[in-house]
């Protein structure tokens, strides 16, 4: 599995035209994939903060929405003023997602978008993570 939460501060103004694109991306995204398991957009307290909770069965789910046209083909990016993507694993009992898969494998039969996205998105699990799971 691979979970992650999206923080977006918007720039002023942008407040309509990225909840547009984030309904139309949510309904492509349950629409069209079947690995999928939690992918939800929020507003935050904070002026023009949006967070975006996905899940995926695992990290190649989580590549095929990021190159899927619906989503790659969006302004998204001109929305933003600030974005951080950050890798989430779930504490056992308290959860009923499965531990984050972290980091995916270059493969030229992919294509360069899909290598990108997993260049920019693959990080190694956090060293503290590893004696907190199973406990």
């Amino acid at each position: 599995m691979s979970t992650l939460l999206a923080e977006a501060k918007l720039k002023p103004g942008y407040e309509d035209f990225f909840e547009e694109i984030a309904r139309a991306v949510f309904t492509s995204t349950h629409e069209n994939e079947s690995a999928v398991i939690r992918y939800e957009y929020f507003r935050g307290t904070d002026d023009r903060t949006y967070f975006v909770l996905l899940s995926f069965e695992d990290f190649d789910g989580f590549m095929t929405h990021q190159v899927a046209d619906y989503h790659h083909n969006v302004d998204f990016m001109d929305c933003f003023e600030d974005f951080r993507l950050q890798w989430l694993d779930p504490v056992d009992g308290a959860s009923p997602l499965a531990q984050s898969q972290t980091e995916g494998t270059i493969d030229s039969k992919k294509g360069d978008i899909w290598n990108q996205y997993v260049e920019n998105h693959s990080e190694k699990a956090p060293d503290w993570w590893i004696p907190q799971r199973g406990k």
